[in-house]
């Protein structure tokens, strides 16, 4: 029987651990969700620096504002739907206005396999986050990258969020773990005519789809966007000179989510670069198998691979 792999919030739940004990700074701010989102032996293992609200995003992040203000360095926990949206005024006012160094891990991002129903698909936190001044989001592409990310987190001094899924971690792409810059995303693979550039979970579909077309011949280049808020405009301008067709693949509504972004950009900057935006569509996302729903929603592999022959139907790479 094979060995059953880690979740993503597994991940966190280890990684937080070990933060926590090299800086009795770092707190976790819980919702009542320990269990879901793996808080349960940092609980445990440093009492001193674990503060649960009970079911109240608003006021968890009322809570982290004020150890803030006292030299903390606090992570509120929650579910990503929760920690966006039911915070999002506390977000703005308690915290992002007066840039303090709170920290939001949004766990369950993205199209999830857990059976909580329309109302738990965080399909819009993404979005929601970038529009707030004074807000940096990040999305991991893999269990790795994820820990890479908590620790720039804790190092960095203003507000950040750090989007991941629930579901078992992504453990390819061990090899390619460039130092985490503000800002900057990371190529994976360098190829011609084409380049995707993926949010998070995202990443696991582009290298899917970059193996399909390396089987009919065509290198084409894989973006690991890292950044939601801030866009990496440098590397959409080295896309643009290098690529006709530009595609941006995210687990996030259209509306106000990064494609948006890159796009609004590469069109007031590039407009000789064709754009394809792939994201959720405008409704809600009932609960299912995730894969199923990704691909009923147009996201998966075959989809967007379909999507791009469209775009390019007769283009070869030498």
């Amino acid at each position: 029987m094979s060995e059953m792999k880690k979740a993503t919030r597994d991940g966190f739940g280890e990684e937080i651990v070990k933060l926590g004990k090299k800086d009795n700074n770092i707190y976790v701010v819980d919702v009542d969700i320990g269990k879901s989102c793996k808080t349960g032996a940092f609980r445990k293992e440093l009492p001193d620096q674990y503060l649960n609200v009970g079911i109240a995003e608003q006021n968890a992040a009322g809570v982290a504002a004020g150890l803030a203000t006292c030299g903390k360095i606090p992570f509120v926990v929650a579910y990503a739907v929760f920690g966006s949206m039911r915070m999002c005024e506390m977000i703005r006012q308690e915290i992002c206005y007066p840039k303090l160094n709170v920290k939001i891990a949004c766990s369950h991002g993205g199209v999830t396999p857990a059976n909580d129903g329309a109302s738990h698909q965080s399909i819009e936190d993404m979005g929601v986050l970038r529009t707030i001044p004074n807000m940096t989001v990040m999305a991991p592409k893999n269990k790795w990258e994820l820990s890479d990310m908590l620790k720039f987190a804790v190092a960095f001094p203003a507000p950040i969020a750090i989007r991941y899924p629930r579901g078992e971690a992504y453990d390819g792409l061990e090899e390619h773990r460039n130092p985490i810059v503000k800002g900057r995303s990371e190529r994976i693979f360098r190829g011609r005519d084409i380049a995707l550039v993926a949010v998070g979970s995202m990443v696991k579909t582009g290298v899917e789809i970059c193996e399909k077309m390396k089987e009919e011949g065509r290198e084409i280049t894989l973006v690991n966007a890292r950044f939601v808020k801030p866009l990496d405009e440098k590397i959409l301008d080295v896309l643009a000179q290098e690529h006709s067709l530009i595609v941006t693949m995210e687990e996030n509504v259209k509306c106000g989510g990064f494609g948006e972004a890159a796009a609004d950009y590469l069109r007031r900057t590039h407009p000789q670069v064709k754009v394809l935006t792939v994201a959720l569509p405008d409704r809600f996302i009932e609960h299912g198998n995730p894969e199923k729903l990704k691909a009923l929603a147009q996201i998966d592999a075959e989809s967007i691979y379909r999507r791009i022959k469209e775009e390019t139907p007769d283009e070869r790479t030498s």
